[in-house]
């Protein structure tokens, strides 16, 4: 069975946050939570890590996570995203100054990854469990195509206190195969208790028990094929040279390959516990929570002695 490859989309500026948050430590050691993500991933199995990042933050990754903590436990590589870069005959529009979004993030990894890979954010937290499962999934696949898969879990344990969030919404069918996957923006419980996502044409409500996407996806390298015709399709739009804000997301690439019939995309069940930091104000909360992760003998309390 092939090792699989964890692809970590640790790319985006934290505006939100107000810092770097990627490198925030939540633990009790200054562990952040890419910490406890490569840590989960090497028990699960995983051979390799890559990192998706710009290059402003190369010396700081490298320094505070390959020298420092687990470069001599797992093989570590770092890609670049960058605006610049799109397929050859495009130019970036003038006014833009954002990269692409989070399927962009995942091209930069062509050529680098060859074999079946999962990808995170590396600002959520998505538990051990949930890399046991991702890990045994991708371990069994080899050489198959077009066979991907994806953990997923309940809204309403995603919420965040301090401030709105975005979210995957995702339909799955009676075979647990995933049918359609909708990027939800400004998510939030209102005072009503009422969780509602908003759109250009207002406000609506959203059953808190339904399954989402935290962008902990699986795929196999065929992957990356797609997803570079669907770019440069993507790209040939004439609004997006004109909306600055566009966004290659992976959902728009997971429903196409879906709905075209290439490829089949399963949703895993888990028991693992998620959580993130979005904003500050969520930073304590998840200390809390990884203390008593500790405490339950799920985490040694020097994660890289």
């Amino acid at each position: 069975m092939a090792k699989p490859t964890l692809l970590v989309l640790a790319a985006g500026m934290a505006s939100r946050y107000g810092s770097l948050k990627q490198i925030d430590g939540v633990g009790p050691n200054n562990e952040a939570i890419i910490d406890y993500s490569i840590y989960d991933a090497i028990r699960a199995g995983f051979g390799k890590v890559v990192f998706v990042i710009r290059h402003q933050f190369e010396d700081t990754f490298r320094k505070v996570f390959y020298k420092e903590k687990f470069g001599n436990k797992i093989e570590v590589e770092f890609v670049f995203q960058e605006l610049d870069k799109i397929p050859e005959g495009f130019q970036i529009p003038a006014d833009r100054v954002k990269p692409w979004g989070t399927n962009h993030a995942v091209l930069m990894a062509l050529g680098t990854v060859n074999e079946p890979f999962a990808v995170i954010n590396a600002d959520d937290f998505y538990g051990r469990d949930a890399y046991a499962t991702i890990g045994k999934y991708l371990s069994q696949l080899d050489n198959s195509q077009n066979d991907y898969c994806m953990v997923g879990y309940c809204l309403k344990n995603t919420l965040s206190d301090y401030g709105t969030v975005s979210r995957g919404e995702c339909h799955v069918d009676a075979d647990g195969n995933l049918e359609s996957m909708v990027e939800r923006l400004n998510i939030a419980r209102g005072e009503d208790g009422i969780v509602t996502y908003q759109d250009e044409s207002g406000s609506h409500p959203i059953d808190e028990d339904t399954t989402v996407s935290m962008t902990m996806f699986g795929f196999t390298p065929d992957y990356f094929k797609h997803s570079e015709k669907l770019f440069s399709e993507f790209l040939a739009q004439p609004e997006i040279q004109t909306n600055m804000k566009a966004e290659f997301f992976i959902p728009l690439v997971v429903n196409t390959l879906i709905n075209n019939g290439t490829a089949k995309m399963k949703v895993l069940n888990s028991s693992a516990q998620w959580f993130g930091v979005t904003y500050k104000e969520d930073k304590p909360a998840v200390m809390a929570k990884i203390r008593a992760l500790i405490d339950a003998g799920e985490y040694p309390e020097k994660l890289w002695e």
